[in-house]
């Protein structure tokens, strides 16, 4: 195929709702950073032209020394915002001969639990696609809608309504699109103020419908303090 792969890796947030003075992605699991195991899972798909991981530039905590058997590189272009970050790295990728018609699969670093095995399943569902794809699961959970946003993991709300489930699904990453059109509708909704907390809700904003590739469970954000010992346990 003429198309290549590319992955990018935003590492530019703080991790304020991990609860700890060290930007989450640099916490340990299971022996190794977040970023560690992230990054070794497209280590291990050799079929990538280049992973790029995105830092903040005012970022002090990333160490070169951890990462030496991995194959990647670093771009201090990270924004204000996630969206920003993956923006500005997109802007980059053609550094490393990236074209508007390669694959780019976005994924976060605080998803410790992605493998090979679940990058490979999302390329070959999403590659012969017009649009793109992203990991997800069907939610499975009674879903309620609560008085508020969560804000604080220990505060009590009530139940405003229980939601139906229908056809929804849980959005994981990584999220795969081509450089060209993915870069165009970050731009626009950039442009619109429109707030996107994923890709694949910018290329929806386009009118496109991207595929939903069943993920995994293990391949769940680390968010909250408590979920760095549930990865921990899944990770050994």
């Amino acid at each position: 195929m003429n198309d290549r792969l590319f992955a990018v890796i935003p590492c530019a947030g703080t991790g304020q709702r991990a609860g700890a003075p060290v930007p989450k992605q640099y916490r340990t699991v299971a022996g190794k950073s977040l970023l560690q195991h992230a990054l070794g899972g497209f280590d291990g798909c050799p079929e990538f032209a280049q992973t790029v991981v995105a830092l903040s530039p005012e970022d002090g905590h990333f160490d070169p020394r951890r990462f030496a058997n991995l194959r990647y590189a670093v771009r201090r272009c990270g924004g204000a915002t996630r969206h920003e970050t993956v923006l500005n790295t997109l802007h980059e990728l053609p550094d490393f001969g990236a074209r508007d018609n390669d694959w780019v699969l976005v994924h976060d670093a605080a998803r410790p639990g992605i493998t090979p095995a679940l990058i490979r399943r999302l390329i070959a569902a999403v590659r012969d696609d017009a649009v793109g794809g992203l990991l997800a699961l069907p939610l499975a959970d009674t879903l309620k809608r609560g008085e508020a946003d969560l804000r604080d993991a220990d505060a009590a709300q009530r139940v405003l309504r229980t939601e139906s489930r229908d056809g929804l699904w849980l959005a994981q990453t990584p999220q795969m699109f081509r450089l060209g059109m993915l870069r165009e509708a970050l731009d626009a909704a950039l442009a619109s103020g429109e707030a996107v907390t994923d890709e694949a809700s910018a290329i929806e904003a386009m009118g496109l419908r991207p595929i939903l590739v069943p993920g995994s469970l293990r391949n769940f954000k680390v968010t909250w303090p408590d979920d760095f010992a549930l990865a921990d346990d899944l990770l050994r």
